[in-house]
Parts: C-alpha cells; structure tokens; sequence
C-alpha cells in the first residue's frame, strides 16, 4: 500500500463521525499526501447513548450558534481527545509525533442545493487543547465552488487503489449512514457520489423494534421478504436517475416509510433499497468495473454483499481482502486530506462533487496558545 516518495512525509490522524452518528473513527497514518500511504493504527470509540440523543437532536439544524447547539458541539469535540488519547496509548505515540489532525466532526445539516452544509465540531479549540495544528470544516470550500460538499473520500480511494495496483476501471464502495461510490479509470478519471440509502435507515429500524443497534450480518433481512410496493416507491424517487455528482442528508429519504411491515420484512425492505441504489449508481458510471470492492459497515451484511454480487456480475469483495482496514478508510482519508490541505493539493474534483474546479478543502487552525 506505500511507495517511495521524495516528498515531505507527514503523520496525521483522521477523525471520523458518520452518518450514523453511532462513535467516532481515529486513524493514524504516515503520507505524502500523494502516493505514499503507511497505514499505522486505528480506534474508535462508541458515543454514549446521551451523546448520541444530543447530536439527533441537532440534525437539520442551521442555527450552529444557538447556545444549546454549541454546548453539544464542545462536548462532542471534547470526545476526540479520549479517542485520539486511546489511539496514541495503545500505539506508543506521543501527540508530539503528530504533524496535522484532520478533523471531520459531525454533519448535521447538508443542502448542497441551498449552498450549505454544517458539520459541527470546533476545530480551533481542539487545535489549542492538543497543542498540534488542525484541518477542519473541510466541506464549505467546496461548497463555495459550486460543488455539492461530498463526497470527499474519492481522493483517498483513487491513491489506495492506485497503490493496490488494481485493475481499472474499479469501484470503490462505502456503506455507512449513506452510500458512496468511487469508480476510478487507468487515465486518471475519478468518479464519486452518494447513491443512496447506506446503513442509517436500516440501524433506525431494527433499534427501534428490537434495541440492537445493527441487523448482524443481515440475519433479518435474510429472513423477511421484501415489499415490492415500497421498494418501487423508492426506485422511483428522482435522486436514483439524477445524473451525478449528487449527495445525500442522512434524511433525505425519512419520509419513505416501511412501517406497518414485520420486522424482517421490514428489514429486508431497507435492505433491497440500499443494494438496488449502489446497484444503479455502478451503472450510472462510464463503464462496468472489473471488480468492486466495499468498505464501511456495509460489507458485513451478507445480505448486502449477496444482492450487489447477484445484481452486478463482477466481482463483490470486502476492502478487507486487499488487506485495507475497512473500517478505517473514512478516517484514514481524512488524515490524507489534511495532510493535502497542508501541501496546497485539491481534495474534491468537478468529477466527484461537481465543484467549478479541483479544490483545496479545509481550513487550518494552529496552536497559538495551548488550553489548560
């Protein structure tokens, strides 16, 4: 996964709080920005259930300083010092081996179309209380560019896949809150959007009927029968035949209900939405990859894996299997993108978020005075 490079090598953390706002991803890695990637280590720390409520509450929200907004801000970014903490203590690090921290915080507010997107998380003071310089609010440039703000993670998989050596083209895959996808060509031509629903509206369901936080393995779906009625619903929204870049809010899809439905019926339903989206986006794209390979949470359900590997006839595999860590790669890439913001390198393309040109993201907040 790493090459030589004659260029500056950086070590970075990514943080990482997806749409499913269930904890927070820490990864450590060493890079150039460009080709050379080592990856070092990775945490994550689970958000407790008051957090989690908080951070709910706050969703479609645009008054980020309202006074309870910001108090829910600080405590979620006083969070990461216990993740980053665990990270460097179970890795034999110290935060004085840290160059950059690139900082995601929690989206709670995305309308590309209204030029807007929030993410709270504040940067500035977690740059003071680590005493190392930190990348944050990395989506508003972009935005500002004309781009949709998403998704962002394309760069990180082009330079993975690149390193990997894989044949082109190839599509990268991420099954989180929401669904992302990354085809990437032999010439350079890259690829990104959300195509859907991910795991979100499938967590939501099954924790409210049964209070496990996830459909393990796809059990349940694999168990119930889908409701043909609403899945058709579903592939009938205007978003699936939307031509890309095109992103997606955690709730961009909340009215579309399954209720009234078993819980696995339900289960499988969700389920269907999820894969018959990612199925659509894969062809949306210029050409059929020789292969896709699927990172995040995702690609634990088999449920999942089988309806993508039956609807696509190419080969379906984990990221796993190319020996990344898929749980890490949304961090990781934003350790990478960081260290990018620092080097003056562009981390979105007209090609992944529709932006007006490539864009250096992110804004770089340093440790004038540290907090005690």
């Amino acid at each position: 996964m790493k090459k030589s490079s004659e260029n500056k090598i950086y070590t970075a953390i990514g943080l990482m709080s997806g749409t499913a706002m269930d904890g927070i991803d820490a990864a450590l890695i060493k890079t150039d920005g460009r080709e050379y990637i080592e990856f070092i280590a990775f945490e994550s720390e689970i958000h407790e259930e008051s957090l989690r409520h908080d951070l709910k509450q706050c969703l479609n929200r645009t008054d980020r300083n309202a006074n309870d907004v910001k108090a829910i801000e600080l405590e979620f970014t006083k969070k990461q010092i216990k993740v980053i903490e665990k990270l460097l203590f179970n890795n034999n690090k110290l935060i004085s081996d840290v160059d950059v921290v690139g900082f995601h915080g929690q989206t709670i507010h995305h309308d590309p179309d209204s030029g807007v997107t929030i993410q709270l998380g504040d940067g500035e003071w977690l740059s003071r209380t680590l005493g190392v310089p930190v990348v944050y609010d990395l989506r508003q440039a972009d935005i500002v560019a004309g781009g949709q703000g998403a998704p962002f993670i394309p760069v990180y998989h082009a330079a993975l896949a690149k390193n990997a050596g894989l044949d082109m083209p190839v599509v990268i895959v991420n099954i989180g809150g929401v669904a992302n996808i990354t085809w990437i060509d032999d010439c350079d031509n890259l690829i990104g959007f959300d195509t859907g629903p991910g795991n979100a509206m499938i967590d939501d369901w099954v924790k409210s009927h049964t209070g496990d936080p996830y459909d393990r393995d796809g059990a349940l779906a694999s168990l119930g029968n889908v409701n043909q009625e609403v899945l058709d619903k579903f592939l009938s929204l205007s978003y699936l035949s939307k031509k890309y870049p095109k992103s997606l809010d955690r709730n961009n899809f909340i009215g579309l209900s399954v209720d009234g439905l078993s819980l696995n019926d339900g289960t499988a339903t969700l389920t269907a939405m999820t894969v018959e989206s990612i199925v659509l986006g894969v062809r949306q794209c210029p050409k059929m990859p020789s292969a896709v390979y699927v990172s995040g949470g995702g690609r634990l359900n088999a449920t999942i894996m089988q309806g993508l590997r039956s609807a696509l006839g190419v080969p379906v595999n984990s990221v796993d299997d190319l020996r990344w860590n898929g749980d890490s790669i949304e961090a990781e890439g934003f350790a990478y993108m960081a260290v990018r913001n620092l080097c003056g390198l562009p981390i979105s393309f007209p090609g992944t978020t529709g932006c007006s040109a490539p864009t250096v993201g992110g804004v770089l907040a340093t440790p004038e005075e540290r907090v005690a």
